[in-house]
């Protein structure tokens, strides 16, 4: 039998949720390769407790030593350059030719595309930032916060909504809530914007909060000196502490490939294809039509595996990608609200929103510790 090799770049939720089901359906007709330049995975929502102090780096990580299982195989180096024709990958450990080529490795921050931001603000968007934003956070006690989400599109929709409703709790646990105003910033129209519905719960509960939210303002610069960002309507708002999400941007060994237009991967959303033969690419770093986000980027991943088991089984095609997804939303006090989406429905896409409480706090814990023990084979509710 002909072992045909597989090169997965990025051990994301993606690449993860690929590799396993590859190897499960696969078995030894295929030899996996997985790349990520990190030592563990963490989940993308783990970075809100790295921030407010309730786990740290190492608790929330999982070592990528765990993900080796049969027919795949973990290599840590960083991805160089990508040569999609000739479907050969070099890392900065050495170089992999592979049958099939996907590229999955996420959108890259780019804090210094917002002028100013980089001298004044606070980037809690990669785990490290979190980490050192959180210690920023423990002795903020007074002034203007704001959540600014810089660019038109980000990792987890929900996200800036969650730190707000969590710096609120974190604000009042230290008692010094009434000192300090909370902002949300953002581009966007709304917090959700396939569902005004659900946008509204988010909203109602902001105003519970006194959180100040301005949606579809852009933030132009930021002005250390002054204390103020500029906003696109030629407004002004001053700051005492910024909590940036910063722009996003495909992983610059991505662009030098050939791989993007205007600046993503396109590709086939039935299949994840691109426009390069054997080559496919899951998760932040397409322009698929859906978000960017973790869940988004599995279910993509299981869609992609059940094309490549047609294809090495001879089996007919697969249904093309749902686009059904479950997103889980931090509501404060513990509480996790719920929403199932669908981004590919028939009449337009949909959410439906199932309000927060502790019952939604287990099942998201749930739901990261189901993807530890099928990706990494940890049992345990820890995410």
């Amino acid at each position: 039998m002909v072992t045909s090799r597989v090169v997965i770049l990025g051990a994301g939720f993606g690449g993860l949720e690929l590799s396993t089901r590859l190897s499960d359906g696969l078995g030894d007709r295929v030899q996996i390769t997985l790349i990520d330049q990190a030592d563990g995975f963490i989940f993308g929502f783990s970075k809100l407790d790295v921030l407010f102090g309730q786990r740290t780096l190492q608790q929330v990580k999982t070592p990528y030593e765990g993900a080796a299982r049969a027919g795949v195989e973990f290599r840590q180096e960083r991805v160089v350059a990508i040569d999609p024709v000739g479907r050969r990958v070099t890392t900065d450990a050495g170089s992999y030719d592979a049958d099939v080529l996907v590229v999955a490795l996420g959108a890259d921050l780019d804090p210094a595309a917002t002028p100013g931001f980089v001298e004044s603000g606070h980037e809690f968007y990669s785990p490290t930032g979190a980490e050192r934003t959180g210690e920023v956070l423990r002795s903020f006690d007074a002034g203007v916060a704001v959540i600014a989400v810089l660019g038109p599109f980000f990792k987890c929709p929900p996200a800036p909504y969650e730190t707000a409703f969590m710096l609120h709790d974190h604000l009042v646990g230290r008692g010094v809530r009434d000192a300090c105003e909370i902002w949300v910033v953002t581009q966007l129209p709304m917090p959700i914007p396939i569902s005004q519905p659900v946008s509204a719960e988010i909203i109602s509960a902001m105003d519970e909060r006194s959180i100040n939210y301005r949606p579809k303002t852009a933030v132009t610069s930021v002005d250390p000196g002054a204390r103020v960002l500029h906003l696109d309507d030629g407004t002004t708002l001053p700051f005492d502490l910024i909590l940036g999400v910063p722009v996003h941007r495909a992983p610059e060994v991505v662009v030098e490939s050939g791989l993007t237009e205007d600046g993503w991967i396109p590709v086939d959303p039935a299949t994840f294809a691109t426009r390069f033969p054997g080559v496919y690419a899951v998760g932040d770093v397409t322009s698929a039509p859906v978000p960017r986000a973790g869940i988004i980027a599995e279910g993509e991943a299981a869609t992609l595996a059940e094309v490549l088991i047609a294809q090495f089984t001879g089996g007919p095609p697969p249904p093309p990608y749902a686009g059904a997804a479950i997103c889980y939303i931090e509501m404060g006090q513990r509480e996790v609200a719920r929403v199932d989406v669908d981004f590919m429905a028939a009449g337009g896409p949909t959410a439906r929103f199932q309000p927060p409480s502790l019952a939604g706090a287990e099942e998201k814990a749930q739901f990261a510790s189901s993807r530890r023990a099928r990706w990494f084979g940890v049992h345990g509710t820890t995410p």
